[in-house]
């Protein structure tokens, strides 16, 4: 029955003796968080990759999103069959199985499709499942997790992709977790593969494995053997010319925004736009070096106030990129120099200073924040040669959207990684430096004393208006107080004479610099996040420590308190606090809890998990060879 069921169903699934995993594959809600430009930025990696070598045209991405008839999706009535039988044995499971329960029904289905035009396709697709590296359709069609590399060692540097899991970020953006791929090859043959992710799952009394195979079943010299269909269904799938296209049905109704995808390409790859080496056509959109600039200069998709920039940068990278000459940099990674070019630009409204990461395919990887300069008035864009994008590529995470020393195991390429990110912000912190020099100089010598006393001034006053009184004493050193001083109330109407407002108690309840869920969630849970008077807080630097010390000895709030949680917040000189802007670990090396003894965990933007004792807290911490010691902070205390 399990052969017989398998191979005349258009859907393939392998039979196991049991179910051992009842889980749908991590990678899938990874990539399910990456939304709308996950899937985006992926597809377009893809057929960057797959450009045609020693050709000037551009590879063309047509993305098309449009409704298809469920009786028009190849093999769709089995796959079905297979989600009615899931049974889910967690509540992630159970409730991911209702959704597409939910869906199964649905007579006209969204789908959304890439189609790349001046592109290689996939290569040997008549020998199906040859396990041949020569056979990119075998890779891609019937190979988790593997990623096939060019012969060309110059070509395989410059592609984009690496980790061989993106395939599935297409299977993510679908509610039945289903994709198709339909491929044309150099001689013209067009076929028709797809896959699709379940769990596994016991059907017509036989176990099988959580991923399905739109495929053909051929018995070979005692071994089976996938082979795709000839291409010859519903328009949607068809692939007349040469190159790859990707078709996704029951299409996610948070991943079908036309606008998101149009932003998506702009801020992803305006390198390769702008350079003539790609153009994608989003239905009646074209996006190419010729109209880039008419979507950046349009409000519709981006704010064009400079000073409201705060999150998305690309309007500014373009004209960076276009109007700036690059610099040459070098960076170090303590084994070897790599050289890269930084197009750099001042600009005294950009609140934000941001650096865009590029890869040479023209695919940006990350807004990189310059250590300790993250506010800086500038906008750059970095990009290298091949080794350094060889380099770079070897820093990246699965979804190409940051560099980092985290997932790499060998400590060695560990230390070097760490290194070279570090570099990177001190070699642009210098550039940064030496532009505010030249724009802000200094005509003749002047006397600062009134001035100085003014902004300091200035300062405290704020801060006391914020958080309580900071007294100073005859010898100016800062004396905090454990006392607030409180404000008398403007006399009115019914008030009784000499009322003033509640005294303070050095905390305030608080919304903000809050990660882990909203303020109801908070509110249900029991915890609470208060942010800290400067005058419950010692704080002194010694060496390469850091001692802090809170009092909250006299706050009503923290009574019967034994832990809590600590978070940092930058504040600048004029008073005005940025969220997420200092990052606990790339600052402290380790925290320490005095009373216990003991380490405390850094995660999440937060040190877990201190002791009180007697409404005290202590914690020494290891400074890391990068940390500002002038830097100013706003604690805040969860419990």
């Amino acid at each position: 029955m399990t052969a017989v069921t398998t191979k005349t169903s258009p859907w393939k699934f392998s039979p196991i003796p049991n179910i051992e995993e009842s889980n749908f594959n991590k990678i899938l809600e990874r990539f399910y968080g990456l939304g709308v430009q996950g899937l985006t930025k992926e597809n377009i990696q893809n057929s960057l990759d797959g450009r045609l070598p020693n050709s000037t045209a551009p590879v063309i991405v047509k993305i098309e999103t449009g409704t298809i008839n469920r009786k028009d999706i190849p093999g769709i009535d089995h796959v079905i069959d297979r989600i009615k039988c899931l049974e889910g044995r967690n509540s992630y499971t159970k409730e991911t199985i209702g959704h597409m329960l939910k869906r199964v029904n649905q007579d006209e289905v969204r789908y959304i499709s890439f189609e790349d035009i001046n592109t290689k396709g996939l290569t040997g697709a008549k020998n199906g499942q040859s396990h041949s590296k020569k056979d990119t359709w075998g890779i891609y069609a019937y190979n988790k997790g593997v990623h096939f590399e060019e012969s060309d060692s110059k070509i395989e540097t410059s592609r984009g992709g690496s980790h061989g899991v993106g395939k599935i970020a297409s299977n993510a953006a679908s509610d039945l977790h289903l994709m198709y791929f339909a491929n044309c090859d150099e001689q013209g043959d067009q076929h028709l593969g797809g896959t699709v992710q379940l769990i596994e799952h016991l059907y017509e009394d036989q176990c099988y494995r959580s991923t399905g195979y739109f495929a053909d079943l051929k018995e070979e010299n005692n071994t089976s053997k996938f082979y795709p269909y000839e291409n010859d269904f519903h328009s949607v799938f068809e692939k007349k010319t040469r190159g790859l296209k990707i078709i996704i049905p029951y299409l996610r109704s948070e991943f079908d925004s036309e606008e998101e995808i149009i932003k998506t390409v702009c801020d992803s790859f305006f390198i390769s736009i702008l350079d003539g080496r790609l153009e994608v056509q989003i239905n009646d959109h074209v996006i190419n070096a010729d109209t880039i600039e008419s979507y950046l200069t349009n409000s519709q998709y981006y704010n064009q106030e400079i000073s409201e920039m705060k999150k998305v940068f690309t309007p500014l990278y373009v004209k960076t990129y276009k109007n700036q000459k690059p610099r040459e940099i070098i960076v170090s990674n303590g084994e070897r120099d790599y050289q890269f070019k930084l197009y750099f630009k001042y600009d005294e409204a950009i609140v934000k200073g941001r650096v865009a990461i590029v890869r040479t395919i023209g695919m940006k990887i990350e807004d990189f924040a310059v250590k300790s300069n993250a506010t800086k008035p500038f906008n750059a864009v970095l990009i290298g040669g091949l080794e350094e994008d060889g380099y770079l590529k070897s820093l990246e995470n699965e979804s190409h959207t940051k560099i980092s020393a985290e997932d790499i195991k060998d400590p060695i390429l560990k230390r070097q990684a760490t290194r070279f990110i570090n570099n990177l912000s001190k070699e642009i912190a210098k550039i940064i430096d030496e532009e505010m020099k030249k724009n802000n100089p200094t005509d003749g010598v002047m006397d600062t004393k009134d001035l100085l006393y003014i902004i300091e001034t200035e300062f405290k006053q704020d801060l006391s208006n914020a958080y309580g009184a900071v007294k100073i004493n005859q010898g100016k050193k800062v004396v905090k107080t454990t006392d607030v001083t409180t404000k008398k109330n403007t006399k009115k109407k019914g008030d009784k004479k000499g009322s003033v407002e509640p005294k303070s108690t050095g905390i305030k309840r608080t919304r903000r610099n809050n990660p882990t869920g909203t303020a109801d969630e908070l509110q249900e849970s029991g915890t609470e996040i208060y942010s800290v008077s400067p005058n419950l807080v010692k704080r002194l630097i010694l060496n390469n420590h850091e001692l802090i010390q809170f009092n909250f000895k006299d706050i009503p709030e923290m009574k019967k308190k034994t832990s809590c949680h600590l978070s940092f917040n930058l504040i600048d000189g004029m008073g005005e606090e940025y969220k997420d802007e200092f990052k606990l670990k790339e600052n402290y090396a380790h925290a320490f809890d005095q009373h216990s003894g003991s380490s405390c965990l850094i995660d999440d933007e937060k040190i877990k998990d201190v002791s009180i004792r007697d409404g005290i807290v202590k914690l020494k911490l290891d400074l890391k060879p990068n940390y500002n010691r002038a830097l100013k902070f706003v604690y805040y205390v969860e419990v």
